[in-house]
């Protein structure tokens, strides 16, 4: 009892390797898939973005013209009303009793007269400001014109890109899915971790030439011999990859199924020596 329980056991390891290592071949080739990529999803982003930022410095200038038109029509009232008040005091002033009123109504006028200067000043400077933004606008204006012909350009690959490996993606995806329904929570997101963290995206690799298929560093006899058994999953010392051999990957013939070379007897050897 307890023997067939064992084996069981055993077959549940192997199974879980073998299903976790066809899941690596179905992620890695969505990887080469969104590599064909290769970068113009990242650019076609930033060309957004930078869209974004242009279309927001065009909305802050056309703002600002607001603004100094919304001076320009202030201090342009504020000139109208000292006139008028200017055209009051030189009434008044026809009418005066006493130098001590014309120079008071001299002075009020000239308070006016330097008001209405600058006014006149900051309407100048406000007008300045509009005709540089105005010119901003126009130069950003031609930035974004270059920004979305470049992004329409670049939606158009990478669309057609996508087109042609869209079926191909969604097939392995759709084979991942099912050979997670195989592997264990535990084992899974163990092999999800390493995979995130793994430069390369592996995160189950076989051993090769006595070697991590990883990181390359070479594995013990001792090591490489409890991997072959498949009776637990076994991780990299070194890069922390789940470690499968080449016969449960399917990329090795069993050792036990090669044919053997036929030894030559002693007997036969010497005979053959002879007749030479």
């Amino acid at each position: 009892m307890a023997t067939e329980k064992k084996t069981e056991k055993e077959r549940s390891v192997e199974e879980r390797l073998a299903s976790l290592y066809k899941l690596q071949t179905c992620l890695s080739e969505v990887d080469r898939i969104k590599s064909v990529r290769g970068e113009l999803p990242l650019e076609v982003k930033d060309l957004e973005d930078d869209i974004i930022r242009l279309q927001t410095r065009i909305q802050n200038f056309q703002d600002e013209i607001e603004r100094q038109n919304d001076l320009i029509k202030t201090k342009r009232g504020d000139i109208e009303t000292r006139k008028v008040k200017i055209a009051r005091y030189d009434e008044q002033i026809n009418n005066v009793r006493n130098n001590r009123e014309f120079a008071f109504l001299e002075k009020e006028k000239e308070f006016e007269s330097l008001e209405i200067e600058l006014a006149e000043k900051n309407i100048r400077d406000a007008q300045a400001r509009i005709n540089e933004k105005q010119e901003e606008i126009e130069k950003t204006r031609e930035e974004l014109a270059d920004h979305e012909h470049n992004l329409g350009e670049k939606k158009r690959e990478l669309e057609d890109i996508i087109s042609e490996t869209k079926q191909e993606e969604e097939k392995l995806l759709m084979q991942a899915k099912e050979l997670e329904t195989k592997i264990d929570d535990y084992t899974l997101n163990a092999f999800k971790r390493i995979r995130k963290n793994a430069r390369n995206g592996l995160g189950i690799v076989c051993v090769q030439r006595n070697a991590c298929g990883g990181c390359f560093n070479r594995i013990p006899p001792q090591r490489q011999l409890e991997i072959k058994m498949h009776k637990k999953v076994i991780v990299c010392e070194y890069c922390g990859r789940i470690l499968i051999d080449g016969v449960l990957a399917g990329i090795e013939e069993n050792a036990a199924e090669q044919p053997q070379p036929k030894r030559r007897s002693r007997r036969a050897s010497s005979a053959d020596k002879a007749s030479k």
